[in-house]
């Protein structure tokens, strides 16, 4: 079981550093331009507060 668990531990060590890899990759060096023009069409990647936050707050 412990050899299990040392397995485990190392997979989601080697995982983590693919994902952090893969996000520096696409997001610093902009590798694929198209995933941003996604962002911009699904309105993600602005930091605009909405109309229905607004009346939220109103009330």
């Amino acid at each position: 079981m412990e050899k299990f668990e040392r397995l485990l531990i190392k997979l989601i060590i080697v995982q983590f550093i693919f994902l952090c890899l893969a996000q520096f990759l696409f997001h610093q060096l902009d590798l694929l331009p198209s995933i941003k023009e996604l962002t911009k069409y699904e309105g993600v990647n602005e930091n605009t507060i909405t109309d229905i936050l607004q009346t939220l707050k109103e009330k």
